[in-house]
């Protein structure tokens, strides 16, 4: 005992307190938007609701200065305030509701039990609160404002009474309200402080007399659990749907870009011939931070600078060839279009992984491509999703995927013993050596090793790779919304086709009835047919390199193309010509088809960079 306490007495003089690490937050995503007055109603503007990413610890003053500043951004002949933040019934935003707690973001999610990417807060001018409802915050009196929806007003109104429910088998009174044919808005009884809203507004769930409800039937407290998870599940998966078909994906990359400062620019100067080591230099300057803009000058084989200033065109072409570099560095392994990360040594010492992860993200907020060549387990796993359904086609190792096959057709369970004996090194290095009962067996072997050996044994450098997918708050955007995000790193079957070129590029046209018009729309034709011929591969160029050469992308970008595609017609040259900075495509004004397809062939193959991609 006496030696117990003094080893706690010397614990004591030694005790420095705990050591706490700071930990950055995680911004979070909300929607904001605005409230107006539409006849005697309060209603959210249509088309203003915009999302909004922000610290979930935020104040009420706060988040309404930052909603504010965002919906400005978007909206300039926004008023000049003041605003009320309000809450989806119109209430002012200052407690959590149903208590005392000042409001913070996280509160008020904890308490609403909903994502936060499926929270919506609203506000208003206070001059609109004032005239629809005489609400006043320097009076005397403190007055309350009153939000109902229509037919709750027209119930208030109405001299009856309320009635509980009853079996539907039996009869119920009916009784019409005295005041149903007067306006809300001119009644006598409507009282002051009282605003009238919607009913598809009124968000609250309608309520029913449980207990006075006869017409159900005894169930099985077992089955009640199980029809409650699979209720819990099942609205899970529509809250998901609903959270993407309300958020588009240029949206988000809008509201990623946002942090950007056009004022400041990181320089990359730039060799077709060796993208990469360019590419490299750049990222790795210390001057370089992905919050400015990217000043991007090529230099060709002689080494000569291209004349110009990079107002976008020569950014977007040095993302789509980088993308398309990245793709073939050892980091990667796997077949093509199903590329997953693997562990080598001096991409470690140079720091490789944080690097491609930062290209990638920099690539798709700053208006280019994204990679379209990671595997979708390897998305899923970034994205915080675990599912995995790899099969062994991704095994690039000839004496690892034989292995696994062999496992695979296996037909008994002393086939399946005799394989997992004769692979046992393999098999337990990975941890997935076992005593097999059942042929079925084999289906989890095979997936568990397929998950160490593209997940777990690579976890160190896939975690380095995440740390530079973060860039520019990347990252926390593909986890919260990996339906529109991962098809953007995913490999797509899909191609592009004449029709969507067709209607990207919208035409310059002369007036109608002239002379230039006939010709114009004569070239307009024997443009839609040429589209046509290049994705029927009838010419010597794709529709890849027809975008490449116009706006300097192989693909359509996740932002969307900023500015919109052009056409303009040409009389001094018979060849095309393009600005890829603002996306204009030249055509040549020619009197015959096959000729316009010939010159359009030789001045897409002659242009700078046809080939690199």
């Amino acid at each position: 005992m006496e030696y117990r306490s003094s080893k706690s007495k010397e614990k004591q003089s030694f005790n420095c307190g705990k050591v706490r690490l700071k930990q950055e937050r995680r911004q979070v995503q909300i929607n904001i938007g605005m409230m107006s007055p539409q006849g005697v109603d309060l209603k959210p503007r249509r088309g203003k609701t915009l999302p909004l990413f922000t610290d979930p610890e935020i104040a009420a003053p706060v988040l309404l200065e930052r909603a504010v500043q965002k919906m400005r951004a978007f909206n300039k002949d926004m008023d000049e305030g003041p605003y009320i933040l309000l809450y989806p019934d119109c209430s002012e935003v200052v407690n959590v509701p149903g208590s005392e707690k000042p409001f913070t973001l996280a509160e008020y999610k904890k308490d609403l039990g909903k994502a936060y990417a499926r929270i919506t807060l609203l506000f208003a001018l206070r001059n609109i609160l004032e005239e629809v409802c005489g609400w006043d915050d320097t009076s005397d009196s403190d007055s309350e404002i009153v939000i109902t929806s229509r037919s709750t007003a027209k119930f208030n109104q109405a001299d009856t009474v309320v009635f509980e429910f009853e079996p539907r088998n039996q009869s119920t009174p009916k009784h019409k309200p005295e005041n149903e044919g007067k306006a809300l808005g001119h009644s006598s009884t409507t009282q002051h402080g009282q605003i009238v809203i919607s009913d598809t507004e009124d968000m609250g769930p309608p309520k029913t007399n449980t207990d006075k409800t006869t017409c159900y039937r005894p169930v099985c407290t077992m089955c009640r659990e199980e029809d409650e998870e699979l209720l819990q599940s099942m609205t899970s998966l529509l809250d998901t749907e609903m959270e993407e078909m309300n958020v588009t994906l240029p949206a988000i990359i809008a509201n990623l870009s946002q942090p950007i400062d056009h004022g400041r620019v990181s320089r990359f100067n730039i060799s077709r011939a060796n993208v990469w080591d360019g590419a490299v230099r750049g990222f790795k300057r210390t001057s370089y931070s992905e919050n400015c803009d990217m000043l991007v000058k090529f230099t060709d084989d002689a080494g000569v600078f291209e004349e110009g200033i990079d107002s976008g065109g020569p950014r977007r072409e040095f993302l789509s060839l980088l993308m398309k570099n990245l793709k073939d560095r050892p980091i990667f392994d796997g077949p093509d279009g199903h590329r997953f990360l693997v562990y080598n040594a001096n991409a470690v010492r140079e720091d490789e992984y944080y690097l491609a992860g930062k290209m990638i993200a920099v690539s798709v907020v700053h208006g280019g491509p994204g990679p379209h060549f990671l595997s979708e387990d390897l998305v899923r796993y970034l994205a915080g999703q675990p599912s995995f359904k790899a099969t062994v086609n991704l095994i690039t190792d000839e004496e690892v995927g034989k292995a696994l096959e062999e496992i695979e057709n296996a037909a008994s369970v002393d086939a399946l013993r005799e394989m997992t004996m004769r692979h046992s090194t393999m098999l337990q290095t990975a941890g997935c050596l076992r005593h097999v009962a059942s042929v079925e067996e084999k289906k989890g072997i095979v997936s568990d090793y397929l998950q160490w050996y593209i997940i777990g044994r690579n976890s160190s450098v896939i975690d380095r790779f995440k740390e530079g997918l973060s860039a520019l708050q990347f990252l926390n955007a593909l986890q919260q919304h990996p339906t529109l995000l991962a098809p953007v790193l995913c490999h797509s079957e899909k191609r592009l086709t004449a029709l969507e070129l067709e209607r990207l590029f919208k035409p310059d046209l002369s007036p109608p009835g002239s002379n230039r018009r006939l010709g114009e729309s004569q070239t307009l034709g024997y443009w839609a047919d040429y589209l046509l011929d290049c994705e029927e591969s009838q010419t010597a160029v794709s529709l890849e390199d027809v975008l490449m050469f116009a706006t300097g992308l192989t693909s359509l970008p996740p932002s969307g193309f900023e500015p919109s595609p052009g056409i303009e017609f040409l009389d001094d040259s018979p060849f095309p010509m393009a600005n890829t900075c603002s996306n204009t495509l030249k055509l040549p004004l020619l009197e015959s088809y096959n000729v316009f397809k010939s010159k359009m062939d030789f001045g897409m193959q002659n242009s700078p960079g046809f080939g690199c991609y």
